[in-house]
């Protein structure tokens, strides 16, 4: 092993300690069952409201055409259940941080992950229907405010004042 190794092997054995961790799945059973709601396809501005959030200097953003291509994929991934594996494959970089005493903790590193753009779109498109109907049928609990767009650190402040006066 080369000397200048040592603190990427110190990385992967912190980053990966969770690889063998038991989950209990028996928590899902205390879900109630909800009414299944259709997957209603993508509207293009759904996908344009991303699109015009990113950096215009870094990359051109699809055009008309190229757009439909992609909201097509998408799709036809909710029809078929399927998500490609190309938009599976990252490239991951370890970055060491400078002027750290130790590179023994995992905090000693920034890791930058490469993944395909598209992949990325959809994800976020995804994801941000996914949180609008979990909120809109009470999958997540009112005072879950972190991460979550609409809850604002006033929100925070609110409930922290209720919770202390209420006792």
């Amino acid at each position: 092993m080369y000397k200048n190794q040592e603190p990427l092997f110190a990385f992967h054995s912190l980053f990966n300690t969770a690889q063998d961790y038991q989950i209990d799945i028996s928590v899902l059973d205390k879900i109630s069952n909800k009414q299944l709601s259709k997957w209603v396809p993508f509207p293009e501005k759904e996908f344009t409201s991303f699109i015009a959030k990113c950096n215009n200097l870094s990359t051109p953003g699809p055009n008309k055409s190229c757009l439909k291509s992609i909201i097509n994929i998408a799709d036809v991934c909710f029809e078929l259940g399927h998500w490609p594996s190309h938009f599976k494959v990252f490239m991951s970089i370890i970055i060491l941080k400078h002027n750290k005493e130790s590179y023994d903790f995992s905090k000693s590193f920034r890791l930058i992950v490469f993944l395909n753009t598209i992949g990325k779109l959809i994800k976020k498109v995804i994801g941000n229907r996914f949180q609008f109907h979990s909120i809109l049928n009470n999958f997540i609990h009112p005072s879950q405010l972190g991460s979550l767009k609409q809850r604002l650190m006033s929100d925070a402040n609110v409930a922290l004042t209720y919770f202390i006066h209420s006792g």
